[in-house]
């Protein structure tokens, strides 16, 4: 059984609608030039802009047609696009079986999309991976490198099962997860699978961007587990020592390298009985991976300069602000460290992504500032007027909760009364030059001093060209259509023109 699974992309929405310069679209071709007996489509478009593409992509081909649509919060959500496309072939294989050949599409959608059809294909699934453009058809992918890989154990299988099944037995009320500010839909759903992974052993991926709550999260969780009376050991991996890390992992005794003065026990022998919590795992180098997958499935660890392995019970909450799965594909993290860590992932959304969390949040860290505050000489306790607050939701926040809280820290330090204004809110956030703005200004430059307009040209079309074969992994067709130019030679002439190389 030749089974297609792809996304369904704005070109093949655009095709269907009978929109001539794109042709029939990436799957069109995929269904037209290939022999397919079932497509399997998902599609996270609204099913009013959908609704076209079905009868029209049947009338292309002989195969059986199946559409699926699938909410995701973004089409570059990592997290959300891997569970839909596991939970899809999933599927698939049950019905199936070994009768079903797997191709995967990498063409429609988004890079993120395209990245996890690439982890899933070298590792758990074996499937031909394909691309196509108007250019040159549909061919197979040329993926350069495998992925080393242990499928998920059957215990993290039906650990993730059960996960499934637990929501029913939650308490309305959840106190240790009470220091998470929120009112929005967006954090409670996040809390609420957070509280329902607390009492599973499984190892948790916490993924989101700096600022975001990581690690207050991760505290909650433990809290609410079984191990709330053992040790919470917080790691920052991105602090820890290369030279040293083994150590501070696993331990050492004395005289086990210069230095070492006296025996000492690291981190996992520090949180036996308890929780582990590694912020920015992403950060280790993958010699260190090496030794903390081997730790994680055989629950030892042997301190640096001994040979006798010791016994730890140890549960794993890992962090990053990275996507893992596309740090995979690039060759920057473990796939076999990866799916041993990302049983219960757990994607925390920016500030920018809570609608209705802003208020509650800036009364919550206000009234912490006034009472932090409050035995200081002369302090006034500080107020929020409306205005303040209109232009504090007008802010993206691309530091989050963190960046919130030190913005309202300063407004009430260099503030004289006891209300910030929006002139104080205004002053105390930090303007981040872009950039865009900071490293190129390309425009707005005076013209009556004299403009190197070839300069300019080839600094706009040298950041465009890299970062479009950065985006596209270096596919020339797909980085061409990003750019809007007419075929993969056109691209490769102005990568040539400009000294751009793929890797750039």
């Amino acid at each position: 059984m030749r089974i297609l699974v792809s996304w369904v992309g704005q070109t093949d929405l655009k095709a269907a609608a009978g929109v001539d310069a794109v042709g029939l679209g990436p799957i069109g071709q995929a269904v037209t030039q290939r022999a397919f007996e079932r497509v399997v489509l998902l599609c996270n478009y609204p099913k009013t802009d959908s609704a076209g593409f079905l009868p029209w992509i049947e009338r292309q081909t002989s195969a059986s047609v199946e559409l699926t649509l699938v909410s995701l919060s973004r089409p570059t959500h990592f997290g959300e696009i891997y569970q839909a496309v596991t939970e899809t072939l999933a599927h698939l294989l049950q019905r199936y079986g070994d009768a079903a050949r797997l191709t995967f599409h990498l063409s429609p959608g988004t890079p993120a999309m395209a990245a996890v059809w690439i982890l899933v294909a070298k590792t758990r699934y074996g499937a031909e991976l394909i691309e196509s453009s108007p250019q040159e058809g549909v061919r197979t992918a040329e993926i350069p490198f495998d992925i080393a890989a242990e499928f998920i154990p059957e215990v993290y299988r039906q650990a993730d099962r059960d996960l499934v099944r637990v929501g029913s037995g939650l308490a309305e009320s959840a106190p240790e997860f009470s220091d998470i500010i929120h009112q929005g839909p967006a954090m409670r759903r996040v809390i609420e699978r957070a509280r329902r992974v607390a009492a599973r052993r499984v190892p948790v991926l916490i993924e989101g961007e700096s600022g975001t709550g990581k690690e207050l999260l991760a505290r909650a969780i433990h809290r609410s587990s079984p191990r709330r009376d053992r040790p919470f050991i917080a790691v920052n991996c991105g602090a820890v020592s290369r030279e040293l890390a083994e150590s501070e992992f696993f331990g050492h005794r004395k005289g086990a390298f210069t230095g070492a003065t006296s025996e000492r026990i690291g981190y996992f022998e520090a949180a036996d009985g308890g929780t582990l919590f590694l912020d920015e795992i992403g950060e280790l180098p993958l010699d260190l991976q090496v030794k903390l997958l081997r730790a994680l499935q055989e629950g030892q660890v042997t301190r640096v300069g001994t040979t006798q392995p010791r016994t730890i019970d140890v549960r794993l909450i890992a962090a990053t602000n990275r996507a893992l799965a596309a740090e995979v594909v690039a060759g920057r993290f473990r796939s076999d460290l990866f799916f041993r860590i990302a049983v219960a992932l757990i994607q925390v959304p920016s500030l920018r992504e809570r609608p209705g969390d802003l208020t509650p949040l800036v009364e919550h860290l206000l009234a912490q500032i006034n009472r932090d505050a409050a035995s200081d000489p002369g302090w006034q306790a500080k107020r929020l007027v409306p205005a303040s607050l209109n232009r504090l939701a007008r802010h993206a926040w691309p530091g989050n909760v963190r960046e919130l809280s030190n913005t309202l820290a300063r407004a009430a330090l260099w503030s004289t009364g006891d209300t910030l204004g929006e002139r104080d809110i205004e002053d105390a956030l930090l303007a981040l030059p872009s950039p865009m703005s900071e490293e190129n200004a390309l425009l707005g430059r005076p013209v009556a001093q004299g403009v190197d307009l070839p300069d300019l040209m080839r600094q706009l079309a040298s950041h465009y060209l890299a970062a479009a074969m950065r985006t596209t992994g270096g596919n020339k067709t797909r980085a061409a259509e990003l750019l809007g130019l007419s075929s993969y030679m056109t691209l490769t002439n102005w990568l040539n023109k400009y000294g751009v190389t793929p890797d750039t």
